[in-house]
Order: C-alpha cells, then sequence, then structure tokens
C-alpha cells in the first residue's frame, strides 16, 4: 500500500429510476413550467433542482435518469425529491421510485508523474495514441473499471456502480503503477 493518499473526487453520478406508471408529461410541464419539453426534439422532459444540483430527465413510461449527483445518496435524495415534487402538485405517483447507480465519474490525483510510454508495454489491456488523445485508456477488471491515465498523475475513473468501488480501483491502480515503476513522485 503507498505512502500517498490519492485524491479522490467524485465527479458524477448517473442514477435510473423507475415509477413503474405512466406519466403525462404535458402535464407536468403545466404544473412545472420551468421543465424542458421538446417532445419533437427528444422524448424526455428535463427536470432540475437546484437541492441537489441535478438534472432528471423523466419519460412517459414512467423510467427516469438522474445526473449531476455527488454521491450515491444524493442521487437517491434527488429521484425521490422529484417523484415527491410531482405527487406535490398533483401527478399521480403510486409508487416510491427504484433507484439504481448505471455509473460513477470520478477524479484523481495521484501526485507524481506517469510514464505513458512505458504504461503501454507493463500493462495489459491499454491503449495509448498520443496523436489522438493525451492520455491512455485502461480497463481495470476488478472492479471492473475504465481508467483515463495522464502523464501529470491524473486519473479520470469512470464505470462503477459503487463509490468505494472507486476508492478500489484508484488504489488498485497507483499500487500498480508502483509496483511497474511506472510513476515517479517528486522528492
Amino acid at each position: 500500500m503507498s505512502e500517498r493518499k490519492p485524491i479522490v473526487k467524485i465527479q458524477n453520478i448517473v442514477a435510473s429510476a423507475a415509477l413503474n406508471q405512466r406519466v403525462s408529461l404535458k402535464y407536468v410541464v403545466q404544473k412545472f413550467p420551468q421543465a424542458e419539453y421538446s417532445p419533437r426534439v427528444f422524448p424526455g422532459l428535463v427536470f432540475r433542482l437546484k437541492k441537489p444540483k441535478t438534472a432528471t430527465l423523466i419519460f412517459e413510461t414512467g423510467k427516469m435518469v438522474c445526473t449531476g449527483a455527488k454521491s450515491e445518496k444524493e442521487a437517491v435524495q434527488a429521484v425521490t425529491k422529484v417523484a415527491k415534487e410531482l405527487k406535490t402538485h398533483g401527478i399521480p405517483i403510486a409508487n416510491k421510485p427504484a433507484v439504481a447507480i448505471q455509473n460513477i465519474v470520478a477524479s484523481a490525483e495521484l501526485g507524481g508523474e506517469i510514464d505513458l510510454e512505458s504504461v503501454v508495454y507493463k500493462l495489459k489491456r491499454v491503449m495509448y495514441e498520443p496523436e489522438q488523445f493525451p492520455g491512455a485508456v485502461y480497463r481495470m477488471d476488478d472492479p471492473k473499471v475504465v481508467f483515463l491515465i495522464f502523464s501529470a498523475g491524473k486519473l479520470v475513473c469512470v464505470g462503477a456502480k459503487k463509490e468505494n468501488e472507486v476508492y478500489q480501483a484508484v488504489n488498485n491502480i497507483q499500487k500498480l503503477l508502483e509496483d511497474q515503476g511506472l510513476i515517479f513522485y517528486p522528492k
């Protein structure tokens, strides 16, 4: 285990939810004129909350997708709040929404320089084409996430379904980079 603690920040959580009933989006727009709905452009309605700062797409089928939350708890709170707002304004909502986390996007700083040229040779499942993109793409199996690795020691982690998977994955990649001599920390 490294002496250095990576700085990890959850940037966005995407959660899906199902009300298991149909919802009249035309009626929702009547009750919430600030909601964004252009059925000719996109079949979903955008319902924004200030607290937690999220955007929830609502579809006629009663399915919802919430983005912008910074924690699993916040994602659940946002979806629950949207359902409660709808119900409070006379939109019949019979069921509590069933929420599932689909993707967590996080950034991390390891605090050292990473030798991307050598990463390609020493690690499996890496793609690095510097003329196309400045970072290497690394696919981790356990937990199942994908990293963008940058030479400045910064990472982007996508694909986790639980916050603890993000921390586990960042610790795993840091150990892997250290064990392979691919990261150099300033003295």
